[in-house]
């Protein structure tokens, strides 16, 4: 049923992790969809929902480290199956995988994956889900117990499952993540993953796993480092990114000091997604 907007228009630089942070924080203050472009996103919010102190709480508009602008429109009627058909292409990893909309024609790869998007993260478009998705097609997950950190929309959780894993959790501290999840894992018949609303004190402990995906931000990952370690089997596959070639250096060493081993990195546009073993 179409509905009443606002829309939002925001200018993000730079671009990542501006847009990530902008998105959560919008989020938080209410709003329920997002289109990420080339220059930001555009975020929409029910008129009903909206009032004109909407963005006062974002703390990212009066942060010295990014620069934010936007503009405002209120649209009358929003159609999302449109909308997530004018934005969202399908995308094709190698000749292995292929990500698209329920929308889309289907691929004729080994492993296709059907999202529906809506807010969450991972839709396999930006660099980090991309060369995630890539590592993991080069992993063998066959009989492996899997842990997705800041898991999204389960993308990379369902291709995992897809590839033989036999147990898998994947969590997110979005309730809406968590909810999109719900609906893709079961959108690509995936019934071995668990999905668990949650941060760092929501990983289970009671076995060990066999690989670790986590496709989140520098400063989480480096805070949240120390109970991967804990988490992760000897042998276990630890696969890291949501950071920049720069910052490999500070992900390495933290890796090291707790016993985790460089094996190899994929780079695309600056972003790094690597790969550790325990």
């Amino acid at each position: 049923m179409p509905s009443t907007y606002i829309e939002y228009t925001f200018k993000v630089t730079p671009l990542q992790p501006g847009t990530e942070i902008l998105i959560a924080e919008l989020g938080q203050a209410g709003f329920e969809s997002f289109v990420e472009n080339e220059e930001g996103v555009q975020a929409y919010i029910q008129k009903e929902d909206w009032h004109e102190a909407i963005l006062d709480p974002l703390f990212i508009l009066k942060s010295s480290e990014f620069e934010v602008t936007f503009q405002q429109q209120e649209i009358a009627q929003i159609n999302w199956n449109q909308e997530w058909e004018k934005n969202f292409t399908p995308i094709v990893v190698g000749d292995a995988c292929a990500v698209r909309a329920p929308f889309h024609k289907p691929f004729n790869v080994p492993y296709e994956i059907v999202i529906e998007p809506k807010m969450s993260f991972g839709t396999g478009h930006h660099e980090t889900t991309f060369m995630m998705l890539q590592h993991i097609l080069g992993t063998d997950c066959q009989g492996k117990k899997v842990l997705d950190m800041g898991c999204g929309t389960a993308v990379l959780a369902i291709l995992a499952e897809m590839k033989g894993a036999r147990a898998l959790d994947a969590i997110d501290i979005d309730e809406w993540c968590v909810e999109n999840s719900n609906e893709n894992l079961q959108r690509n018949k995936c019934s071995r993953t668990t999905t668990i609303l949650g941060g760092v004190e929501a990983i289970p402990t009671s076995e060990k796993y066999d690989i670790i995906i986590a496709n989140i931000n520098r400063n989480i990952l480096l805070d949240q480092m120390e109970t991967y370690a804990s988490v992760l089997g000897v042998g276990g596959q630890l696969f890291l990114s949501g950071f920049y070639r720069e910052d490999l250096p500070l992900i390495t060493d933290c890796c090291n000091k707790l016993g985790l081993d460089f094996v190899q990195k994929k780079e695309k546009n600056n972003w790094i997604a690597a790969k550790f073993v325990n």
